[in-house]
């Protein structure tokens, strides 16, 4: 659900922060380093101001009229959790916990870039961006009826910093404190006034229950049901197996604008399977009643069957309107075998995709080239001379740890090979040009005489039928490979220690990045637990780069600094990418209402409904058989 946005930025932030103009009843309070007041405000937005006034009584898209009741069932794959502390670095956390928790301000679907008050009534924003302020509504409750309170704001920004996963302390690092003025007044301090999403970032900050969690060891897995002041209250923990999301009818903030029209389903089910295979025959069952279906091969042909041949069962396809996200085999620059840029080029060349999308994805998948693809991020062609000038003072660091100077004078694409055999030999070259040899077969180091090995390391079987290919052709080269599927508990923890040649992952952007990128390339990530830099990329140039996006000025600049970044991480070979269809693709059983056309920049399926009359019919029908 939308919810999941507070965490992996989907859809909102950074660039230039202005605020609505619209008043509020409540007391302006003036800046501490002059006498003029400023101004109380209902909504933040990146650029102008929010589309919706004070007085808004619902998001645009919504049915404020849609009736409450019945469950949805989602698919959880991918083995089991044995937390439900989403916070920490232990444990692997359940799915869907985040519609617990309320934030200061909630983003609406339907605009790129704003916020509107959630927990907080009214927001004041410094002139010289120095500190923002919350006025919290004095209703606000968590789901045991305790008050939530300013005190409850500062604790949830400390302990987040002080004992969560390490990303927070990266994410909120531009704040120098946050201090609860009363009971119902909270303002935030920043050391870095330049970064243009840090106000918009804290407004996201999900707030915990001090009162519950301060005599508890926040950094321990836990199972119990702890309460937030979300939407859903967790209902049944069968560890393993499923979680339960039940709606609260005492919400406190049901009739807030934010909310109207939203959260309408009364359960709210994950349904947990380690295969992905098994988990498509349980919702061909009727088991599920969701499913985003990321295979090619099971849209393309897996739907002749008599529940959709009924009618039953609808597809609904979702454009994506944010850069394609980047899913790519990421090497692990930790090992000695991997640092030559050479060595991943030439690894990077034994991807087929043109014979995986005609034999595999029928034709339904393009590459994916950029870490910002389909946007004006996109490096394209040769640089710029914007973009050489950011280059240029690390010119003698690219070229040493890219082995060339492509980057400078190259266009993007690059342009290699399509014929398998022409690539395969460019990359046995390449690997002679860094010092192996082929032995008996094998391709060794020239030095050491050991062979190259690689270990791809999954948890879900289902990417299998991607990954043997590629190693097919490597072994072509002589490389010595392996496939090893492990469950997710193991999975986690060999990651969480760096022990993997290859994992898969993903670095999903929004249309303005920003704090996030810190977590996904810098040295600071490199050997933090946890962190999305699994590659363990070290660069003194991609450090800058992040720093000048995070504080770019206006969408000219950042498009700018992105594009720069783009070519560094594309000319160094850190990873093999994907592929991607431009689209989401859903199927569901044919029960649920929801209001169309869909939001411009998420489904949002907090505005779906249950239709209780078609549910029922299902249920009949699903029982009969």
């Amino acid at each position: 659900m939308l919810r999941s946005v507070l965490f992996t930025k989907a859809l909102l932030l950074t660039s230039g922060l202005l605020l609505s103009l619209s008043l509020l009843a409540s007391e302006n309070v003036a800046d501490n380093n002059t006498s003029t007041p400023v101004e109380t405000v209902h909504g933040l937005s990146l650029y102008n101001s929010p589309q919706l006034p004070p007085d808004f009584a619902y998001f645009p898209h919504v049915n404020p009229s849609a009736p409450k009741g019945g469950t949805i069932t989602h698919t959880a794959v991918g083995g089991s959790f044995d937390s439900t502390n989403p916070f920490i670095i232990r444990g692997t956390p359940v799915t869907g916990i985040f519609q617990i928790y309320d934030s200061l301000m909630a983003s609406n679907p339907g605009e790129p870039f704003s916020l509107y008050g959630l927990l907080a009534e009214g927001v004041r924003l410094a002139p010289d961006r120095q500190w923002i302020e919350f006025d919290l509504r004095p209703e606000a409750r968590f789901q045991d009826g305790e008050p939530v309170t300013a005190y409850d704001v500062v604790f949830s920004l400390n302990l987040l910093r002080e004992e969560g996963n390490p990303f927070y302390s990266s994410y909120y690092s531009g704040v120098e404190r946050v201090v609860a003025l009363n009971d119902h007044l909270v303002r935030f301090e920043f050391n870095d006034t330049e970064s243009r999403e840090l106000p918009l970032i804290v407004a996201q900050l999900p707030i915990l229950p001090r009162h519950y969690w301060e005599p508890r060891d926040f950094t321990s897995p836990t199972l119990e049901a702890h309460p937030g002041s979300g939407p859903y209250r967790i209902s049944e923990v069968d560890p393993g197996r499923r979680i339960v999301y039940q709606r609260d009818d005492n919400y406190w903030g049901k009739h807030l604008p934010v909310n109207v029209g939203r959260y309408n389903i009364d359960r709210v089910v994950y349904e947990y399977y380690r295969d992905r295979d098994i988990a498509w025959e349980a919702f061909k069952a009727g088991l599920t009643d969701y499913r985003t279906d990321a295979r090619a091969a099971t849209w393309a042909i897996g739907y002749n069957f008599p529940a959709y041949r009924d009618g039953l069962i609808k597809r609904i396809t979702v454009p994506d309107v944010n850069p394609s996200m980047m899913q790519a085999f990421v090497f692990n620059l930790r090992k000695e075998k991997f640092q030559d840029p050479r060595v991943r080029e030439a690894l990077s060349l034994t991807f087929d995709f043109p014979w995986l999308n005609t034999n595999i994805f029928y034709d339904t998948y393009r590459r994916t080239e950029s870490f910002f693809q389909n946007s004006e991020m996109e490096a394209i062609g040769t640089p710029s001379e914007e973009e050489l000038a950011l280059l240029e003072p690390f010119r003698e660091a690219l070229i040493d740890s890219h082995h060339s100077e492509r980057l400078f004078t190259d266009p993007l694409p690059i342009e290699h090979p399509t014929d398998l055999r022409e690539r395969l030999r460019l990359a046995l070259d390449l690997l002679r040009d860094a010092g192996y040899r082929i032995e008996n077969g094998v391709l060794v180091n020239s030095e050491t005489g050991r062979p190259l090995t690689l270990e791809v390391l999954l948890y879900d079987s289902g990417l299998e039928r991607v990954v043997q290919p590629m190693l097919r052709n490597m072994a072509r080269l002589g490389v010595q490979t392996s496939l090893r599927i492990v469950d997710i508990n193991q999975y986690l923890n060999r990651v969480r220690s760096y022990d993997y040649d290859m994992v898969i992952s993903h670095f999903p952007q929004s249309n303005n990045p920003g704090n996030e990128q810190r977590d996904y390339w810098t040295s600071a990530a490199a050997e933090a637990p946890q962190s999305r830099n699994r590659m363990a990329l070290a660069h003194p140039a991609v450090d800058a780069l992040v720093e000048q996006l995070i504080r770019a000025n206006d969408r000219e600049t950042l498009d700018t600094i992105a594009k720069a970044l783009d070519r560094v991480l594309r000319w160094g070979f850190y990873v093999i990418p994907h592929y991607h269809s431009g689209e989401t693709r859903i199927a569901v059983w044919d029960k649920f209402g929801y209001p169309e056309p869909f939001p411009a920049y998420a489904m949002d399926l907090d505005a779906w409904w249950v239709d209780a009359e078609r549910e029922a019919a299902l249920q009949r029908r699903n029982r009969r058989r």
